[in-house]
């Protein structure tokens, strides 16, 4: 009993510092929206308790999140009360004649769900139990958080770095291929069922992963705890330190610094030239281009790729439909972020070993840090930092030399893949072989 009290007090020291830590990042985001003029992410998200949410989908999906602790009877009252709130809200839309100009519908009586159980958790429970709900409202409020501190920081990133680098990593895409070109050009052969599949894949990624989580979660409200790791820690890390690096090496991306392409707006007169996807750009004397204070610069490393690697690391162990639907939304969303010109193939490497590491390290974390956790950590961000010093140090002799530096780039990806598994595989609980009894004579 003594052990176990010592070994949960530094976990509510570590639980309550990272709380901390978190709301002052979000008033830090929310004031540095303001100076912009824009709201951050606490005010989004408070207007979203009366006014049309940004994605009503997203909401839902949070509120599923939020109840993978609730028993059977109390997920049936929370959806009725959530359904039956955004009845009443649409009701009142449309007495008042108020029109749904941006966002969804619908959405709001999820949040109201969400907000509810954390007014009973904070006066109807006690002990573990109020605990328990707590972590699923933290939950599922997280995941919409992590959704408007995402926003915020695309909007920082637009406002404080006015010269992009497309152009370098354009240039060391010539090692892969130009693959953005070559995905580009398939896409726009396919016609309009194409595009629509890629872009409800790409658009819909966070509920897909939320799909997932219920699966990881789904003995929660049974045994009564989380699981010491599940995919929605890996997705709200990646989200946050993801954006820091799109400070460090801004990139819009190729619709944006090479035309107008086939299926956008594009760059406008801010791109260097209307070359997507039709004609590769060229190769020499890369250097920063001013662009708008519009676009985020939001793809170095790609998020995209990131978080649906991630959901098909997670979708391993679930049954078949999962592991072919993991497959499937990592397949697509490469197609999707390559095809529709928001990413080169640079970014897609870097975005898969960026998550490789991310979940290493979360892994590490959950099960103690040892040699081996170390040693694939500290290799995953290695080849990390060495790929953006030569994308941005390098990619002339990258476009000269694509036979030599292509391979390598593959083989840095693979290398940390291997690694990766290797390693993890290591760390799984292996069960001892059952020892068969031996065969006794028997008498005749």
């Amino acid at each position: 009993m003594i052990k176990s009290a010592t070994w949960r007090q530094p976990r509510a020291i570590l639980w309550a510092a990272a709380g901390v830590v978190t709301l002052g990042f979000l008033i830090a985001l929310e004031i540095a929206a303001r100076r912009y003029g824009l709201p951050g992410p606490i005010t989004s998200q408070a207007q979203e308790i009366i006014f049309p949410p940004k994605s009503g989908f997203l909401l839902y999906a949070s509120m599923a999140l939020m109840m993978v602790v609730l028993t059977w009877r109390q997920r049936f009252i929370a959806i009725a009360a959530a359904i039956g709130i955004d009845v009443v809200f649409l009701l009142v839309r449309w007495v008042i004649d108020a029109k749904t100009t941006e966002g969804h519908p619908f959405g709001n009586g999820a949040l109201w769900v969400i907000l509810g159980c954390a007014f009973i958790a904070v006066t109807r429970r006690t002990g573990q139990e109020r605990v328990l709900l707590l972590k699923g409202v933290g939950l599922g409020l997280l995941l919409v958080a992590g959704r408007k501190t995402g926003d915020t920081w695309l909007l920082i990133t637009s406002k404080t770095r006015p010269m992009v680098l497309d152009q370098y990593l354009a240039t060391a895409d010539h090692a892969l291929g130009n693959p953005s070109w070559v995905v580009g050009r398939i896409v726009r052969a396919t016609g309009p069922v194409g595009p629509h599949v890629l872009d409800w894949v790409y658009v819909q990624l966070a509920v897909a992963a939320v799909v997932f989580a219920l699966y990881q979660l789904r003995h929660v409200a049974v045994e009564r705890r989380f699981p010491g790791h599940h995919l929605v820690r890996t997705f709200l890390v990646i989200g946050l330190l993801g954006p820091g690096i799109y400070m460090i090496f801004p990139v819009v991306g190729p619709i944006f610094a090479y035309g107008t392409g086939a299926f956008g707006t594009g760059g406008g007169h801010w791109a260097m030239a209307n070359l997507w996807p039709d004609i590769p750009p060229p190769s020499n004397n890369p250097h920063p281009m001013l662009y708008d204070e519009i676009t985020p610069r939001n793809c170095m490393p790609s998020l995209h790729t990131a978080w649906a690697t991630a959901i098909f690391i997670h979708s391993r162990k679930g049954p078949l439909i999962l592991r072919f639907a993991g497959a499937f939304w990592l397949i697509t969303t490469l197609g999707a972020t390559l095809g529709f010109g928001y990413h080169y193939g640079v970014d897609l490497i870097a975005g898969v070993v960026f998550a490789l590491t991310i979940e290493a390290a979360l892994r590490s974390l959950e099960r103690g840090w040892d040699r081996s956790g170390i040693q694939l950590v500290a290799y995953g961000t290695t080849v990390f930092a060495a790929l953006l010093v030569s994308y941005r140090y390098l990619p002339v002799e990258m476009a000269e030399h694509p036979w030599l530096f292509g391979p390598l780039l593959i083989l840095a990806l693979v290398s940390v893949i291997h690694c990766y598994v290797r390693t993890t595989r290591l760390w799984e609980p292996r069960l001892a072989p059952v020892r068969q009894p031996e065969p006794q004579p028997e008498l005749v």
